[in-house]
């Protein structure tokens, strides 16, 4: 049996372990000064600018944002995004199942390599691509006639069909750590029961895929929300969006009084953001429980 430590020695080898946990912590402080000035700054600032009407403090600027043009732009971003998101996960998720259940590890590379190179291919050169692909004159556009049958790029399913081409990746990679959680002795227990394919997805994968599914979701639905540059560079006015109505309101295309209406449509989109993360957050932690086991 070991000797208990004599109490002088006690005091050295609490002192080593503090020690050892000091440099952990410090490690941890840069990161958080960080955060702090990169996130908590800008939240304050839109906090303060949102509430400020006229010199004092008020709601008018939250009135308003929720009110007219300024309310079309911000539905119509959310119906933008969620209509997005869901077409981006229903294609993405037999794509990134396909992958995973391909023996072919250069298959599996290739798309996955593939799929995160296209999630970040945004803004203005994607919007040029599918403005000379499928534009008014654009190359399928004129081969397949498309404008004859009364294909509209620049319009609201235009939109979604230019998210769709990174959103579908983006869904494949989110998903994909999640499908490779499932275990093959599930599938094996459901078949020695008598469930078929079909039923296996039913009863037992997608119940616990859900809330990996969802925070997919959330993620493709942020990605679309929070886009502007492609939007901007293909419709313009013409697709109502809440972040072309902050841009108009940064430049100064605002009434009298409506400075800081820019500051309270983003608080708005931040709200938005807020009440999404609520519903996936109990949901991400259920699934992981299932995932870990």
């Amino acid at each position: 049996m070991t000797a208990a430590l004599p109490r002088a020695d006690v005091a050295p080898v609490a002192s080593a372990k503090r020690r050892r946990r000091a440099p952990g912590w410090l490690a941890v402080v840069p990161l958080l000064v960080f955060a702090a000035i990169a996130f908590g700054l800008p939240a304050f600032a839109i906090l303060d600018g949102a509430f400020t009407v006229g010199g004092h403090y008020g709601t008018t600027n939250l009135t308003d944002s929720l009110q007219g043009p300024y309310l079309t732009s911000l539905l119509g971003s959310v119906k933008l995004s969620a209509l997005a998101a869901l077409l981006g996960a229903l294609l993405g998720l037999p794509l990134a199942q396909a992958v995973v259940g391909s023996r072919s590890r250069w298959l599996r590379e290739a798309v996955l390599t593939a799929s995160g190179v296209l999630a970040n291919f945004g803004g203005v050169p994607l919007a040029f691509a599918f403005v000379a692909t499928l534009g008014n004159a654009g190359v399928l556009t004129v081969r397949l006639g498309l404008k004859d049958s009364g294909w509209n790029l620049y319009s609201f399913w235009g939109l979604v069909l230019v998210y769709l081409y990174f959103l579908i990746p983006l869904m494949v990679l989110t998903i994909t750590p999640a499908l490779d959680g499932l275990r093959a002795q599930w599938r094996e227990a459901a078949r020695n029961n008598g469930a078929t394919g079909v039923q296996y997805w039913r009863h037992v994968a997608l119940p616990v895929l859900a809330p990996s599914l969802l925070g997919g979701l959330v993620l493709l639905f942020g990605s679309a929300f929070a886009a502007y540059a492609t939007a901007a560079a293909m419709v313009g006015s013409a697709v109502p969006l809440v972040t072309l109505q902050i841009a108009d309101a940064l430049s100064g295309n605002v009434l009298v009084g409506q400075e800081n209406i820019a500051l309270a449509l983003s608080l708005d989109m931040v709200l938005v953001a807020g009440l999404v993360m609520a519903v996936y957050l109990p949901l991400q932690r259920r699934s992981a429980r299932w995932l870990d086991a």
